[in-house]
């Protein structure tokens, strides 16, 4: 099994005919994504990359049986094409788009509350399923099949930790890119509901990122609950330096509300894991075999 996506998943591609989509889509055909169509609102083409190309989400999603879409749609008109996607009933959004207006997401975010829809992003590389199937920005080859699940804050890091965990022997059965932006469509405790109920997963691994709250959104949630897989989060020291010289957004708004530090002492009192470096992560992984 895996969470969210896998090899038969009908997906869509919102923007499919930009640059950036057009390499991604063609790296994820390759990999054996079910990519079935592409949307692009004011095109006359019929077809793009061998796949159909239709006006609207609705359309696609009703000719092809889709259930998923990828969103490259320019931040300035993602608003539109992501609540088309909601409305459209899709069971998985994922939004690649950086950049996309506070208020916008603000509005994304209240469309989402009303439906099943889960979103992914934005500013996301996406989900990957070893083996199977992704969506999103992924590099594809060094990515293995196993048990560990991965939710992260950074793409960077996550990249980094799959190579390492790799050589231990472990694979994932999924990983899921929340995002790098302040407002995002899905959160930790999301996706730890998710992977707590997935055969296949035998751990978590929760990457955390510069600024905001979501690391510690989880700490309630898990230590409330009975059944519980193993969860190891990776909080780095180095956040609170790097937040000097970077301008995150999600950084700017939180400063003095959660540290690396403060992340770190919560997060253990909740029962969970705690590591500072991608070392000390490989050698609690360890413990498991």
């Amino acid at each position: 099994m895996s969470i969210l996506v896998d090899k038969n998943t009908k997906i869509l591609v919102q923007g499919i005919t930009g640059a950036q989509a057009s390499f991604h889509v063609q790296r994820a055909l390759k990999y054996g994504s079910k990519i079935v169509a592409g949307v692009a609102p004011n095109k006359n083409d019929k077809t793009y990359l061998g796949l159909p190309l239709f006006g609207s989400v609705n359309e696609a999603a009703e000719k092809t049986g889709a259930t998923a879409s990828i969103v490259f749609v320019p931040a300035k008109y993602a608003k539109s094409a992501i609540i088309e996607a909601i409305h459209a009933h899709l069971s998985l959004v994922v939004v690649i788009t950086s950049g996309i207006p506070v208020r916008d997401m603000m509005e994304i975010r209240e469309e989402l509350s009303k439906s099943s829809t889960i979103l992914v992003g934005p500013n996301t590389p996406g989900i990957i399923t070893p083996q199977e199937a992704y969506m999103g920005i992924f590099p594809s080859d060094f990515h293995q099949k196993g048990k560990i699940g991965i939710i992260s804050r950074s793409s960077t890091l996550t990249y980094e930790v799959v190579l390492e965990i790799n050589q231990l022997g472990f694979g994932e059965s999924t990983i899921v890119g929340l995002g790098d932006d302040l407002i995002l469509g899905s959160n930790f405790i999301e996706m730890i509901k998710l992977f707590n109920s997935d055969t296949d997963t035998d751990a978590v691994i929760l990457i955390g990122g510069i600024g905001g709250n979501y690391e510690l959104e989880i700490a309630d949630y898990y230590s409330a609950i009975d059944f519980k897989k193993p969860i190891f989060a990776l909080i780095q020291d180095d956040f609170s330096l790097l937040s000097q010289n970077v301008g995150l957004a999600s950084d700017i708004m939180c400063r003095g509300i959660s540290s690396s530090e403060d992340k770190r002492k919560i997060l253990e009192k909740a029962g969970i894991c705690v590591v500072d470096t991608i070392s000390s992560l490989k050698e609690k992984l360890a413990e498991l075999c």
